[in-house]
């Protein structure tokens, strides 16, 4: 409503964290934790940085995408069993997405987010990791999160999303069952009380 550039420009949301509210209609970002990578007039992008995927282990993705055969699982360094595979969304599921720390670049590849952390989506720093030779810490997810223009806007206005600055501790945790209520309580919400408070929506 008449809202000049300056006042509209931060309202762009890139490099943020959703939380989806307990009265969430869309089930399947119930409980929900997003890390949003891009946000402009053309809409919004993100990861759900909460949600396991159906592929147990980074090892196990490698070989469903036949970047390795099986047999060369035990070749692969020791850490990288322990990167989960999360489900990072609703869109191109068959297609993994990396969010990573700055410390790794690939020219033409790697979108640089925020202070700290990044998006890679090339078979490349898959094969980096593989190798031991990836980020400092990262994070794979098998699809995204989309908006169209306004959409997003139009859901947290309708009390659908809460959203924080990001916090790494969160975002590249491991421990996924806890990330929900840890980011409600960075905006300082306990999820007790919220969800007795939001049993009627």
């Amino acid at each position: 409503m008449g809202a000049g550039s300056k006042s509209s420009g931060r309202r762009y949301l890139d490099g943020q964290m959703l939380v989806a509210m307990p009265g969430m209609v869309d089930q399947r970002f119930a409980r929900s934790v997003v890390y949003l990578c891009a946000h402009s007039e053309d809409g919004a992008m993100g990861i759900v940085v909460n949600q396991p995927s159906q592929v147990r282990n980074f090892p196990d993705l490698l070989v469903q995408l036949q970047i390795i055969a099986p047999q060369e699982r035990i070749s692969l360094p020791k850490e990288t069993e322990t990167i989960q595979v999360l489900q990072g969304g609703p869109v191109q599921t068959d297609r993994g997405f990396v969010l990573h720390s700055s410390d790794f670049f690939i020219d033409n590849s790697t979108l640089p987010i925020d202070d700290g952390v990044s998006l890679t989506a090339t078979i490349d720093i898959l094969r980096a990791i593989a190798a031991g030779e990836g980020p400092d810490r990262a994070l794979l997810a098998l699809g995204y999160a989309g908006w169209d223009p306004g959409q997003l806007e139009n859901e947290i206005q309708h009390n659908g999303w809460l959203n924080c600055p990001a916090d790494p501790s969160i975002l590249f945790d491991t421990d996924l069952e806890s990330k929900y209520a840890r980011a409600l309580r960075l905006i300082g919400i306990d999820l007790a009380r919220l969800s007795s408070a939001a049993g009627h929506a």
